[in-house]
């Protein structure tokens, strides 16, 4: 993880009282955690699930099952979760969430009530699924390119969780997708938005949909509570630059051009 998303999320379990010992993996060799028998872990992306499998297997640690701290949503449940492995009581989560949903609701305006589309490239899709279906969009289908459903069963209850308080349905998972068949549905669907690989992004493009490189998520620092803003940004960037091309007549010039 980036120093700033280790930093951030070290000092929100501090402020619970919760001690952090190391990360995996570390940028050197010499920040190696030991890892004895025992000891927590938790995860903070969904790729890593050898990695906690391993863990779990050869060290004999406890797996900490917790949503990824993704979207404020996710955040606060990760945090909320290894505090109650250790019976602490989160002080100030419920604040904290709605504090930063309101300082993003300029954003939320403008994807509340569009539908989004996963093809699936990255393992982050349930978790960015979720995060937008608790931002108001409605999600039609993730795609994911494989997926450890104990290690995302935290997520995946999240995700249902979410998808009952905001009133629309669970959205289809599909595991392996046949990328064929995705755009077959995505032409019967037409999206608002398609979260993409960027093999797919230009054709889906010069078929009117908006499209998002999944890629920019993978690399991305989208942790943390801090970092809701910067989610948001990839979000919305297609949308708003679409809305800005309609506002200077960019639709009625190709329409012309296309006449001649």
């Amino acid at each position: 993880m980036p120093d700033p998303i280790v930093t951030q999320m070290t000092l929100e379990l501090k402020k619970q009282g919760i001690k952090v010992d190391g990360w995996l993996p570390a940028k050197l060799y010499t920040d190696l955690p030991v890892v004895d028998e025992g000891y927590y872990v938790a995860g903070i992306n969904p790729s890593l699930s050898r990695t906690a499998t391993t863990l779990m297997r050869r060290r004999k640690c406890k797996l900490i099952g917790a949503p990824f701290p993704i979207g404020p949503d996710g955040t606060r449940a990760w945090i909320e979760k290894i505090c109650s492995v250790f019976n602490i009581e989160p002080q100030g989560m419920a604040e904290r969430e709605a504090k930063i949903w309101e300082s993003v609701e300029d954003y939320l305006e403008i994807i509340r009530g569009k539908s989004v589309y996963f093809m699936g490239d990255n393992l982050l899709e349930i978790s960015l699924a979720r995060f937008l279906t608790r931002c108001g969009m409605t999600v039609q289908e993730i795609g994911i390119p494989y997926m450890d459903k104990r290690y995302q069963a935290a997520e995946l209850a999240l995700l249902e969780k979410t998808c009952n308080e905001m009133g629309t349905p669970l959205p289809k998972i599909t595991e392996k997708p046949d990328n064929y068949n995705q755009i077959i549905r995505i032409q019967e669907l037409h999206p608002d938005l398609v979260i993409t690989g960027m093999a797919h992004a230009n054709p889906l493009e010069a078929r009117g949909i908006n499209t998002k490189w999944s890629v920019e998520f993978t690399f991305a620092q989208i942790h943390g509570f801090g970092n809701t803003r910067d989610i948001l940004e990839l979000v919305t960037r297609p949308l708003r630059r679409n809305n800005s091309l309609k506002d200077l007549g960019w639709e009625k010039l190709v329409k012309e051009k296309a006449k001649v």
